[in-house]
């Protein structure tokens, strides 16, 4: 019979940056964490009006919201938005990188300008971000990055986007491992089709309702819906999930 007491679970301080906060899934889950209780550090690249908005919504619900402009792919940046963060909260406890893009593209010469693009934001970007969230959290932190469901299942004009999304993956497992010792999770939440402005961006509504069709529960995802994933991860229940991708899309993939 084994007697080993359980070890204790320690949570992380109830602050929280979400890269690419000011629309669609990010959105969501800083609104989401903030009802939990975290104070949010909002983030956004060009739309300031849409981060205050979101700053707003989080303060009318007596929640604690500071907003950060801070383009992910460019080193400085990321170094500010951590450095603000704790200016105006104290210790961070949690960082959920959603921040990306996603342009539609054949693999094919012509096509290398927005491969880069991709890469540049989507790959590059959650180097930095995680990179500084190892700096950054202490004992009981939480990681969180964003992926994507069309890794499991692809299709045509995908390359540049899955190859980024792959990339992201492999940086969770591989830094779940660096900061083994310091009691820090970090894992990938990976939605199929969701219903914000990136994903319909450029799609037909025949395209949107086979979709929408795909998934066995026969509908798109809501950025709600990712968000309640989101905190599950950086709540009580999840000390123990490390190093893993999870994909929450319906049954899409």
């Amino acid at each position: 019979m084994n007697t080993r007491h359980s070890p204790t679970l320690t949570l992380p301080v109830k602050t929280a940056i979400v890269t690419g906060s000011s629309r669609g899934i990010g959105r969501a889950i800083a609104i989401r964490l903030a009802m939990d209780g975290f104070k949010i550090a909002v983030n956004y690249t060009s739309n300031e009006a849409q981060a205050q908005e979101v700053a707003t919504i989080i303060r009318n619900t007596g929640g604690h919201a500071v907003v950060i402009q801070a383009d992910v792919s460019r080193p400085d940046d990321v170094q500010h938005l951590f450095a603000a963060t704790q200016e105006a909260f104290g210790v961070i406890g949690a960082v959920v990188h959603s921040a990306g893009v996603m342009s539609m593209a054949t693999i094919a010469p012509e096509n290398i300008a927005l491969f880069d693009q991709t890469i540049n934001t989507n790959l590059r970007g959650a180097f930095l971000v995680l990179a500084q969230a190892a700096k950054y959290l202490g004992e009981g932190g939480r990681i969180v990055a964003v992926s994507t469901s069309v890794i499991a299942k692809p299709s045509p004009g995908y390359g540049a986007y899955i190859a980024s999304k792959a990339g992201v993956e492999g940086l969770v497992r591989v830094l779940a491992h660096e900061l083994r010792g310091r009691n820090i999770t970090v894992n990938a939440v990976a939605p199929g089709p969701v219903s914000t402005e990136l994903f319909l961006n450029g799609k037909t509504a025949e395209q949107v309702e086979q979709l929408a069709k795909a998934a066995p529960l026969e509908r798109l995802g809501q950025p709600e819906d990712i968000a309640r994933v989101v905190s599950f991860l950086l709540g009580p229940d999840s000390g123990w999930v490390n190093a893993q991708v999870l994909r929450a899309n319906g049954g899409f993939a």
